[in-house]
């Protein structure tokens, strides 16, 4: 039969040694090949056992392990070592050590620029803003697509500048007027660029649109309406924030410096309480997130905003509004937000403190919300941006920034809290009042020179009857 086992010597079908057939390799290499054909040799139905039968007529079959089978042993004795999520890491110090020195070495070029003033702010807020956006249009860019494409990427550069001509443009119109206010020829050109801003940037922008439809290619139409949705969407992430940063920046450096402080230290308090107490995993959008460092960080972020708003709003620097576009000291007077108010201490406190009573800005009850804000909601920004990089499969959005990664992966949190920021202070803060300053603005681009003659006479005419009916 054909299947019958063959036990004839002789018969091909039995494996023989092979002898030294080939006089090219070294005999150091063939007794190791000897050495291993002795070991199989001894060891019963190897494959190498040339006396070894097959027990049943079928083909040997060659068993391999799966790589998703785990040892036992292994997974026994890991058991008690994934209890800790951050400590088992080999490189948890070294990583610990230089997110460290990054973070100091940005701290001190913050508090520099914050020293320069409101003008070397804004400047900064730009530059990262262009540092963003070079990351997130790197993220969805082929080189492929490109090299068929030549200009294509500085169309969105033109975008990108348009949306900052038209952002900045609104926001700081009143800064800019005060500032050239001295010179009338100088005062007249921006007053008349301000008017027509926003056709200036409404051309602009159907200029970038026009070229976009010229440049479309046939087989690239899907990769090129991508890229044109990808930019508007970063046009819309990346100002929303930093337009509400630097309106922020320009009621008071405080109201800067305070929302973006608490993110710092929230980020700060999460990763060492994360890093020495947790144990269970927060949200699987960031495996190293714990409860254990969230908890810890909100109830340090939250008491760290009632002493840290006393300590910044000591500082006339900090807490006057910036009215131009100069660099000039500031003084002002701080109103009744940073004036301290006295609070007796009460009859069983007082025994056992040598103060009989402490004294507290009303700022800082305003702290109290921000701080929250900081800590519980403004996270969600960072879970956002953790579920981001996850859907592109990549660990950080750049590596600008040694331990932190890139410029947008350090300001996913200030994103969300500058927006808070700007809405409270609005809101709960600002007066919406219209200032001396506002006004003759209005009326000095509005009005011509007969109609500003008439509405000084008139304004003349009330203020005397207003007198007389006083008197």
């Amino acid at each position: 039969m054909a299947m019958e086992k063959d036990l004839n010597p002789n018969s091909p079908r039995i494996r023989k040694p092979r002898e030294n057939s080939y006089p090219n390799i070294p005999m150091s290499r063939m007794s190791n090949h000897n050495q291993r054909d002795n070991h199989y040799h001894n060891v019963p139905n190897s494959p190498r056992d040339y006396n070894y039968t097959p027990s049943s007529p079928t083909a040997r079959i060659r068993h391999r392990r799966r790589s998703n089978e785990i040892p036992a042993e292994v997974n026994k004795s890991n058991v008690s070592k994934v209890s800790n999520l951050l400590l088992g890491d080999k490189n948890k110090y070294k990583s610990m050590w230089i997110r460290t020195c990054s973070s100091l070495w940005m701290l001190g070029g913050v508090v520099f620029i914050i020293y320069m003033g409101h003008l070397y702010i804004w400047a900064m807020v730009v530059g990262i803003q262009i540092f963003m956006a070079k990351e997130l249009f790197f993220l969805l860019r082929r080189a492929h697509e490109e090299r068929r494409l030549p200009g294509f990427r500085l169309l969105n550069w033109h975008f990108f500048f348009t949306a900052m001509l038209f952002v900045y443009g609104r926001i700081l119109q009143q800064q800019l007027v005060n500032t050239v206010s001295s010179d009338r020829f100088i005062y007249k050109l921006v007053s008349g660029l301000i008017k027509y801003q926003m056709v200036i940037c409404y051309f602009l922008y159907i200029a970038g649109f026009m070229w976009f439809i010229l440049t479309l290619k046939k087989k690239m139409y899907k990769y090129q309406f991508g890229q044109y949705a990808w930019t508007h969407m970063i046009l819309i992430v990346v100002f929303t924030q930093s337009s509400f940063t630097v309106a922020n920046i320009f009621e008071g450096i405080f109201w800067f410096l305070l929302p973006a402080a608490l993110i710092a230290m929230n980020d700060v308090a999460a990763y060492f309480f994360g890093f020495y107490f947790g144990r269970t995993p927060l949200i699987k959008l960031s495996p190293k997130k714990t409860w254990e460092g969230f908890i810890g960080a909100s109830v340090a972020t939250v008491i760290s905003a009632f002493f840290f708003a006393n300590i910044l709003g000591q500082f006339q620097w900090l807490t006057c509004p910036r009215k131009d576009l100069s660099t000039a000291w500031l003084h002002c007077d701080p109103g009744p937000l940073f004036r301290p108010e006295y609070y007796s201490l009460p009859s069983w406190v007082a025994p056992f403190s040598p103060w009989k009573e402490i004294s507290i800005m009303p700022v800082q009850w305003h702290a109290f919300p921000l701080g929250l804000f900081a800590s519980v909601i403004a996270p969600f920004g960072g879970f956002f941006a953790s579920g981001f990089k996850r859907a592109f499969k990549i660990k950080d959005f750049g590596d600008s920034i040694p331990g932190h990664g890139g410029f947008t992966d350090r300001m996913d949190c200030q994103m969300v809290m500058a927006v808070f920021a700007y809405i409270y202070i609005q809101s709960f803060i600002v007066h919406q009042d219209y200032s001396v300053e506002m006004i003759l603005d209005q009326i000095s681009r509005s009005l011509g020179h007969e109609e500003q003659k008439m509405l000084y006479l008139k304004l003349g005419d009330i203020l005397r009857h207003k007198l007389q009916g006083g008197s």
